[in-house]
């Protein structure tokens, strides 16, 4: 329990430090942009590709992609149905920053460094399953209950989805882990190097851009919708936890991924529907504030 707790203060040390940073001048605006470039083009598929090639890839494991996909409906749908009686724009609004997992560059860090390499292949498929929602799906139906004009095509979201690099390294080390074909020793050599960076500099960058900026009138809805995200998550957690029938790792794994942050393109996407985006930024940056404390505690828990 004491290892467990350390390396997650060293976590949140880390994100501190990039806020801190930040602060101080050290980093810049521009510095958020080039971190993320190198951890979503870079270290994250090396990371994908690193994890993938030291396990045997079970079929039962490819029900992660539908679990990602019906998390996404439940938190969407919820948003909907608790917003019923308000306007169009209200109710996308709550089902853009309700819905969606930010896998990559938050809770990957956390499974990377905690759990086995089954475990990030569950959290990795599981992210797949998200990452078709979170591209473009979520939009479609949150800009037609907005009642928008211009309404997304799914050839759109389907070039959006495959321009993802890690989304193309989550199906490109899947199909090859179903069929037993093993990379050359000196690519799984440059993926292990480049993929054991991408904890520290996806931590790194949520401090960078950690901000938050509201009125006090918008207060009141950031709570009552962070409180509903929070209590679908954790009603997820303990029903995948005690009641699916996976392995203990992959258990393990899907109770910390459901309790993982917001959804980070969501405050774009809330943008392009002319949305509130000061709320939305605000209620994407607590609520990676309210996962570190949930995974903390859920780890403490399960390990």
């Amino acid at each position: 329990m004491t290892a467990v707790l350390m390396r997650a203060v060293a976590f949140v040390a880390i994100i501190i430090m990039g806020y801190l940073l930040k602060r101080a001048g050290f980093f810049q605006a521009k510095d958020f942009q080039l971190i993320s470039r190198i951890v979503i083009k870079i270290t994250l598929p090396a990371a994908i590709v690193s994890n993938f090639s030291k396990i045997t890839m079970e079929r039962s494991l490819l029900a992660m992609c539908v679990i990602g996909i019906l998390c996404n409906f439940v938190t969407i749908g919820i948003g909907y149905i608790t917003n019923i009686s308000r306007s169009g724009e209200s109710k996308a609004f709550a089902m853009l920053n309700m819905s969606g997992y930010n896998v990559g560059n938050f809770t990957m860090p956390f499974v990377q460094s905690f759990l086995s390499p089954v475990g990030f292949a569950a959290t990795s498929l599981f992210d797949a399953g998200n990452s078709v929602m979170c591209t473009g799906m979520t939009y479609s139906i949150a800009s037609m209950v907005a009642g928008g004009e211009e309404k997304p095509t799914v050839s759109k979201m389907v070039k959006k989805l495959f321009s993802s690099i890690p989304f193309d390294a989550y199906v490109i080390m899947t199909v090859l882990s179903i069929l037993k074909i093993r990379l050359p020793g000196i690519l799984i050599s440059f993926a292990d190097t480049a993929g054991a960076a991408n904890a520290f500099l996806a931590l790194l960058m949520l401090g960078i851009g950690f901000e938050i900026r509201m009125d006090k009138e918008k207060i009141k809805k950031i709570i009552q919708i962070l409180l509903m995200r929070y209590t679908i998550a954790i009603v997820m957690a303990v029903g995948f936890y005690f009641l699916s029938p996976f392995s203990l790792e992959v258990r393990q794994t899907l109770a910390i991924v459901t309790l993982g942050p917001v959804a980070s393109v969501a405050p774009a996407f809330t943008a392009e529907l002319k949305g509130d985006i000061e709320m939305a930024s605000a209620i994407n940056s607590l609520s990676i504030v309210t996962s570190i404390v949930a995974i903390t505690a859920a780890l403490l828990l399960l390990l």
